[in-house]
């Protein structure tokens, strides 16, 4: 049988308390982890294709507005009046394009960080699993080696009997 030469329970109890305030510490990196995935998740998916749907929307009425407007200029035929439309619809068409643009990278970002990030999760499920199973049971087992060696501890070695006085010689 091997024997442990323990020479402070102290450092065990230490130790303990260290690993309990990693875990602590830890649980909450990978929560915040995860809670920042999720906000990407959200502002890409929701928040930023409405966005700019929106904007595509109001970019297309605008490039529709200066469509009839030039359609009205060449009727009119002011040429002063022709060029600044033209010019117009060229900055709408352009602002449309932009905004259609911008709808595909949307896209793109967003199952991008799908293929991205689902590993990434795994992993961090993976750490969460190991710190609320493995390490967690260690803690409980520290804990009870502690009990263990201060219940040793409180253990008094047995007393020397004392001597017998020795019969005098006969």
């Amino acid at each position: 049988m091997s024997t442990a030469q323990v020479n402070s329970v102290a450092a065990i109890e230490a130790f303990r308390s260290d690993l309990v305030l990693f875990l602590s510490n830890a649980r909450a990196a990978l929560d915040e982890a995860n809670a920042d995935l999720l906000r990407m998740r959200v502002w890409l998916e929701h928040d930023q294709r409405r966005v700019w749907e929106g904007e595509l929307r109001r970019r297309q009425f605008a490039l529709e507005r200066a469509q009839s407007e030039l359609f009205g200029a060449r009727l009119s035929q002011f040429q002063e009046t022709l060029v600044e439309k033209q010019l117009a619809l060229r900055r709408a068409q352009a602002a449309v394009v932009e905004a259609e643009e911008k709808l595909k990278r949307l896209q793109r970002w967003t199952r991008s960080l799908e293929h991205d990030a689902d590993p990434l999760l795994k992993q961090v499920e993976h750490m969460q699993n190991y710190l609320s199973g493995d390490l967690a049971r260690g803690v409980v087992q520290l804990d009870e080696l502690i009990k263990s060696l201060q219940a040793y501890a409180g253990i008094t070695a047995p007393a020397a009997a004392p001597p017998t006085p020795e019969a005098p010689p006969a």
